[in-house]
């Protein structure tokens, strides 16, 4: 067994699944991360806005977990957790049951830096039409993403982006305003 590495995991869904509601489904979904490795921490859950505007609301959330999986096997294992929760993918960037994206794998660039740093660089038009064949480390969009942002501030603070050089604190906080507008933790009610 190898050394574990930190995996930073975003959650989120704005359908109902086969176990509930998506706040359900996303708290069920946290508690199957946490056979991928160990020491799981988890955010809180998110509300916030769809994107593209239109569709329901999504409930988000963060996770860290200390995993010896290499990070292609992991984004395969989330992609099972997924499909356990009904997810199918039909429309980039649609409404789904369940959405796991592996945003980081310690400070490891995959494939290449020149890579993350294209799809990083890829404007929105094509960000709504383009996806990339392979993983892609971290993930392109994070330091973009409030709902991304805030819900993984609550477990990785100090996380530093290895190509951008910024914490995601420092990130969050660079954020422009509408980025993070109708974004709140859930109400325990």
């Amino acid at each position: 067994m190898g050394d574990a590495t930190v995996a930073l995991v975003a959650l989120g869904s704005n359908l109902a699944s086969p176990r509930g509601t998506p706040a359900e489904t996303v708290a069920a979904a946290l508690e199957l991360l946490s056979g991928l490795g160990q020491g799981l921490t988890s955010s809180l859950l998110w509300k916030s806005p769809s994107w593209p505007p239109g569709g329901p609301d999504y409930v988000n959330a963060a996770a860290a977990i200390e995993t010896t999986l290499p990070p292609e096997a992991l984004l395969d294992r989330l992609h099972g957790i997924e499909a356990t929760f009904g997810r199918t993918r039909e429309a980039r960037w649609g409404p789904r049951v369940l959405d796991l994206d592996l945003l980081a794998w310690g400070d490891a660039v995959r494939p290449d830096a020149a890579t993350q740093e294209a799809w990083r660089g890829l404007d929105s038009e094509r960000q709504g039409r383009e996806a990339p064949d392979r993983l892609i480390l971290p993930h392109p969009r994070m330091q973009d993403r409030g709902f991304v942002l805030m819900p993984l501030a609550e477990v990785a603070p100090d996380w530093r982006h290895p190509l951008i050089g910024r914490s995601v604190r420092e990130m969050l906080e660079a954020l422009p305003p509408e980025a993070r507008e109708g974004i709140a933790p859930l109400s325990a009610g």
